[in-house]
């Protein structure tokens, strides 16, 4: 009964080291600052690969849960409730391409049955090894999963009774799952969400972010995310050659991508378009309050039927109206209106939540709308609220309380605060 008593705590695995631009390790490091929001004893474990920091006495406690470090808190904007327990992952670990050198294998098969389980209630994970792990070693689990993957799932591993449920952020993957065995009842599709961050309003950082990016130019328009040909930059570049008076600004990505793209900008002789890298999230709120229109480019193809629309709520949060293509994961939002006006205000009316749809894979179209709507839609500093309100429901923590409801209540972790 003793060992019951001690189990608190809501683990995250995470199978990557971290901090990284990766759009999944936001999108997993601000669902566990969600949880950890809602008052649960949350822990975010993943590898520290870094074996000069690695101290002897942390192989023999290395499951020990702390304060998140500023870099985290800063890369990702997460807040104080959630804590962190990287894992030491020395030499030769990850240096020898062998399963009983990789680091996930030593995650799930030494660090969680021997030193993760005495104090863990709940497992959330993206990394099926060690769902499988969790389960094998009787902790309840929940799987996070948002690729197409022809992989069948073990029955033994989704039809137990601690496995609790699968989710996915678009219908396409949910399908693909339930083909390749997970029992439909224990799969939800389920949006990803925004950081509280980008609602509040920063004035002052914005007009700092245009008057260092304008350079004379009459709007700015920014797009935040991954630097990949599918996701659309290629188009951006020829966008912005079609509209010399604006500058384009693109944030995210890898430092290779930035150079490829810097490069093929300056081969095709496109001089309004800045590639800054990957913009710190405590940042990249006060960039998307500062742009004109946001743009969510992206070709066609099967990763538009599964691309999740992370960005695309930290993008209604910023209150900037939005421009974006016609893709299969998108296409809910298209009859989405959200109210605009109120009390004080005059009559309420509907607008919109996307200012303008547009197809994909067609540069002059992009641009058309983005014409349109520099004239349809003039930047506000104080942004447009409607947006603001309409996205509220998306909010991490809502997501996170959408999940657990669907946890049997005798395997919730107990709530701390």
């Amino acid at each position: 009964m003793k060992n019951i008593a001690l189990k608190k705590h809501y683990v995250f695995f995470i199978g990557e080291n971290l901090p990284q631009p990766e759009a999944h390790l936001v999108q997993s490091t601000n669902a566990a600052n969600a949880a950890a929001n809602l008052g649960y004893s949350t822990v975010l474990v993943y590898p520290d690969k870094n074996s000069r920091a690695i101290k002897p006495a942390n192989l023999v406690r290395p499951f020990q849960p702390r304060k998140t470090p500023t870099e985290l808190i800063k890369y990702y904007n997460l807040h104080d409730k959630l804590k962190v327990s990287p894992l030491p992952m020395p030499w030769p670990i990850d240096h020898f391409q062998s399963k009983f050198t990789d680091s996930n294998t030593i995650a799930s098969k030494y660090y969680l049955p021997f030193h993760i389980l005495p104090t863990t209630k709940l497992v959330h994970s993206r990394n099926w090894n060690f769902v499988k792990a969790a389960i094998k070693n009787g902790i309840p689990a929940i799987y996070e999963h948002h690729h197409h993957e022809d992989k069948l799932f073990e029955p033994e591993i989704v039809k137990s009774p601690l496995f609790q449920i699968a989710v996915t952020v678009v219908d396409t993957i949910r399908e693909t799952m339930i083909k390749n065995g997970i029992p439909p009842e224990k799969v939800i599709k389920l949006h990803n969400g925004f950081n509280r961050l980008f609602m509040q309003r920063q004035p002052e950082k914005a007009a700092e972010w245009r008057k260092k990016l304008l350079m004379e130019r009459s709007h700015l328009i920014v797009y935040a995310g991954a630097l990949q040909q599918f996701k659309g930059i290629d188009v951006l570049i020829d966008v912005a050659s079609e509209m010399p008076n604006v500058q384009f600004v693109c944030a995210g990505g890898k430092p290779t991508e930035v150079e490829y793209y810097q490069q093929l900008a300056k081969e095709k002789q496109v001089y309004n378009i800045t590639f800054l890298g990957y913009v710190l999230h405590d940042e990249l709120a006060s960039l998307l309050q500062a742009a004109d229109i946001l743009a969510h480019p992206h070709c066609s193809g099967k990763a538009a039927t599964f691309t999740s629309p992370l960005k695309l709520f930290d993008y209604f949060a910023s209150g900037t109206p939005i421009v974006a293509t016609e893709i299969p994961s998108l296409i809910e939002f298209q009859d989405i209106q959200a109210f605009t006006g109120g009390v004080g205000v005059g009559k309420a009316s509907r607008r919109e939540a996307i200012a303008a749809w547009c197809e994909p894979d067609n540069p002059s179209k992009f641009a058309e709308c983005l014409k349109r709507v520099l004239k349809t839609h003039p930047r506000k500093v104080e942004g447009y609220p409607d947006s603001v309100e309409f996205v509220k429901q998306f909010s991490w923590e809502n997501r996170a309380a959408k999940i657990l409801s669907y946890v049997d209540a005798s395997l919730l972790p107990p709530l701390i605060a």
